[in-house]
């Protein structure tokens, strides 16, 4: 550590206004920053960008307008800049008590040059395509009824069979109407026919690693420079990364081009979760924030030495006040610029528990009560921070966490061997089946708490994985790769034309593969589960990265989604739509709380192979009334009892089809489940009562300040426990509660954080009238003139 490091133990003045970087108008912009160790700052306004020019030792690459800023008390500096400096560039100047000179970009910049160079100013204004004021994000009644569908920017349109223009860039997202030979629709109409409902992109903020000047391969004067990167390596954390776009030279042509993305995916109905990684950063010396705040944002060990949890050499201290207000702003900017609708949180484990909770009750308040909030809750290695946000750490806080456990349970390990239940391994159906529950027996205590899947973008994708499983990597003549390159040297395309993922599929007799049966099987656990199921962007289109499991810096030949496999796989597609259509349809697949899934869901048998369940009575008011699922992990076929509620049975999935429409019938009590194969069943369709009513309660508090503040409730029948507000109407905090229909009282105690301090003394009941859709109740806390305050609970008319 060095004489300018900002002791993180001592007091360190929060900076509460949202205002840090660059506040930009034609007439005057007003610079701010956090460097509150510095003995100066200065603002250095430049003509250029600074690309292809000598750098000195100081990291001064020419000469600038030089503007001296003032130090504010929370070791805020700013200037004020009057005359209009659109299209120029800028970067902070900051000289330290040693003598040390350091220039940086602005850690809040929102847009830069080429590489992330330096900061450029643009009116953000006119970044907006056309009719932007008017996009809106996709609706979504209840959490659970997001299906995900994770996916790279550059995959997704890198291969030659995409059929389009902008092939790598943000732009292939608004190419519409395209198909391939025999009418199969592409691009972001195969999604649309998918019926996914959001998008989760892999990090598409500015990141280190790829040279956006030099597209065709590595730049010689920068060695560490890939032509691709997943983009797990920040640098700009509010800049959209330039590879993606037509002129990464163009500060505004990144930004306009992203949120044509986002726009786009709206207009069909696909909302966009944004992959972040606040974690850590590619490097401290030449990250966004040592050069300006030396070490303040890192995270320590006892011996002094930066912390390595994150696996990549450091980690950022969320749990540090600045640490997290950044990270809060950066969330914030996004959400309200680009118009993004949940983020993913990259190695969750290492952020701390507070600012996670801020994250989901603040944003959600002030931004979007509808954001999809979700993460890894693991970490890449030890780390010294006490409160990681670990699996079970989510239970009751508005986001979700990756179950990993289900994973598992599953496929088995991730990249060798290892099998699972739809792999070839009994004595996993217990864990499948309390996956299926919604993890509520498990880590969760509700089942929009759990993501379940089965592949992601790290490891073995799942066709590859299977093929491990199944000893078929020889007979598909797969490499083998480290780093992006041959192990044994030679040409990574060569060798991938050399390779037939596939070799043992008969093209003629698709759903009859073993390894095809046990991919569907596989994913089909995951998309007729309770929680939020999540795909990996390709598995519909049997997708292989020939062996790859760590695919983050591969060439496209690896990484880019083959969509001729569209048409070769077509029965693969169709199963996976037709599963995703039933879960859509039917919201007995989609449960909301934990006391519903104790209600209507029971697991029916769990043992040798078999996991089977039933979804009872119009399960979340579902117009089926009782659906059976069969999962049959067994090679051969298999003869079950259904169970005595019904005569006949109508089949809407099995081995050879997949929907929401009936397709054969079963008579009697018994049923054949082919091996390797799945089935739902249902017995009569009826119109069910109403799902639940909503109690609508709205808490005023003299000073506005809802942080932290929620409802703890009881006896709804679908969720007890916290529950957060989400909406501010009128200065109040307004929270939603669903109970069913049944339901004349609930119970709730208003609290501050987890039990930190209770607003008003005793439980206290809501009544819920017979008939009443809609119960509307008013919390309001009046100041005393002793200082203390009254808390008055009033029951509204509906």
């Amino acid at each position: 550590m060095n004489s300018n490091y900002i002791n993180a133990e001592s007091a360190v003045e929060l900076y509460e206004d949202k205002d840090l970087g660059l506040t930009y108008t034609p007439g005057s912009s007003i610079f701010k920053v956090w460097a509150p160790a510095a003995f100066a700052v200065s603002l250095v306004l430049y003509e250029t960008g600074g690309n292809n020019l000598p750098e000195t030792g100081s990291g001064i690459k020419d000469n600038g307008k030089i503007v001296q800023m003032q130090r504010q008390v929370t070791g805020v500096w700013q200037a004020t800049v009057h005359d209009d400096v659109k299209g120029k560039y800028y970067m902070y100047r900051a000289v330290f008590s040693d003598g040390t000179i350091r220039e940086a970009v602005d850690p809040y910049a929102v847009a830069v040059s080429a590489n992330g160079t330096r900061t450029a100013i643009v009116d953000l204004r006119d970044t907006d395509p056309l009719h932007w004021n008017s996009d809106i994000s996709p609706r979504l009644a209840h959490p659970a009824d997001a299906v995900i569908y994770e996916l790279h920017v550059r995959d997704f349109s890198s291969h030659s069979s995409s059929g389009m223009q902008y092939k790598g860039l943000f732009k292939a997202f608004t190419e519409t109407g395209l198909t391939d030979a025999n009418g199969n629709t592409l691009g972001i109409d195969h999604l649309v026919e998918l019926g996914i409902t959001h998008v989760h992109l892999l990090p598409v903020f500015d990141y280190q690693t790829v040279d956006e000047l030099k597209q065709d391969g590595p730049s010689a004067a920068a060695p560490h420079f890939t032509d691709y990167n997943w983009g797990y390596d920040p640098q700009n954390y509010n800049v959209p990364e330039g590879s993606y776009s037509t002129n990464p030279s163009d500060p505004a042509a990144r930004i306009l081009e992203l949120k044509e993305l986002v726009q786009a995916l709206h207009s069909h109905g696909i909302a966009v979760i944004m992959d972040v990684v606040y974690n850590h950063t590619f490097s401290v010396e030449k990250g966004p924030f040592d050069a300006l705040t030396p070490d303040y944002f890192y995270r320590r060990d006892v011996y002094g030495q930066l912390s390595n949890g994150s696996g990549v050499g450091n980690e950022v201290a969320t749990e540090r006040p600045m640490v997290r207000k950044y990270i809060k702003d950066s969330l914030a900017y996004w959400a309200t610029e680009y118009h993004i609708d949940g983020f993913r949180f990259d190695l969750m484990g290492l952020m701390d528990r507070v600012t996670m909770r801020e994250i989901a009750e603040e944003l959600r308040l002030e931004i979007n009560p509808e954001l999809l909030l979700y993460g890894e809750p693991w970490t890449g290695g030890d780390s010294p921070l006490p409160d990681k946000t670990l699996k079970g750490a989510q239970r009751g806080k508005g986001y979700a966490v990756f179950n990993d456990n289900f994973r598992s349970a599953i496929k088995g390990d991730s990249d060798g061997w290892g099998k699972g239940f739809a792999t070839g391994e009994y004595g996993k159906e217990g864990e499948v089946a309390s996956g299926i529950q919604g993890a509520i027996y498990d880590f969760a205590d509700s089942p929009v708490e759990t993501v379940n899947y089965t592949t992601a973008h790290d490891n073995l994708n799942l066709w590859d994985k299977i093929l491990t499983v199944q000893g078929l990597r020889e007979n598909a003549a797969l490499p083998e790769l480290e780093n992006g390159r041959l192990k044994n040297g030679g040409s990574v395309e060569a060798a991938v034309a050399l390779a037939d993922p596939y070799a043992t599929v008969d093209k003629g007799d698709i759903l009859k593969n073993e390894t095809v049966r046990r991919s569907l099987l596989a994913n089909g656990i995951v998309l007729t589960s309770q929680g939020v199921p999540f795909l990996h962007a390709g598995d519909e289109l049997l997708r292989s990265k020939y062996g790859d499991h760590n695919s983050y810096r591969s060439s496209d030949v690896i990484n880019g989604i083959r969509w001729d496999n569209k048409q070769v796989f077509k029965p693969v597609f169709q199963y996976y739509k037709g599963l995703i259509a039933l879960r859509r349809s039917h919201p007995a697949f989609r449960l909301h709380g934990r006391e519903e899934i104790e209600r209507c869901l029971e697991i029916l048998r769990c043992d040798s192979g078999i996991v089977s369940y039933i979804l009872k009575n119009h399960a979340g008011g579902d117009s089926w009334r009782n659906i059976v699922v069969i999962f049959n992990a067994n090679p051969g076929t298999v003869t079950l009892c259904l169970p005595n509620v019904a005569e006949r049975w109508n089949v809407v999935v099995d081995h050879s089809a997949a929907g929401q429409d009936a397709f054969r019938l079963i008579e009697g009590s018994e049923v054949e489940i082919e091996g390797l194969s799945m089935m739902v069943l249902y017995d009569v369709y009826g119109e069910p009562g109403p799902r639940s009513k909503v109690v609508e309660v709205h808490y005023e508090r003299p000073d506005g300040d809802y942080r932290g503040w929620n409802l703890w409730v009881w006896d709804t029948g679908i969720q007890d426990g916290q529950c957060d507000f989400r909406t501010l109407e009128d200065g109040r905090a307004v929270a939603r509660i669903e109970v069913m229909p049944e339901v004349e009282s609930i119970g709730y105690i208003l609290r501050l954080n987890d039990w930190e301090e209770k607003d008003g003394e005793g439980d206290r009941f809501i009544d819920c009238p017979p008939g009443e859709d809609v119960i509307r109740v008013l919390i309001l806390e009046r100041e005393q003139g002793n200082g203390g305050a009254t808390v008055e609970h009033l029951q509204l008319m509906t």
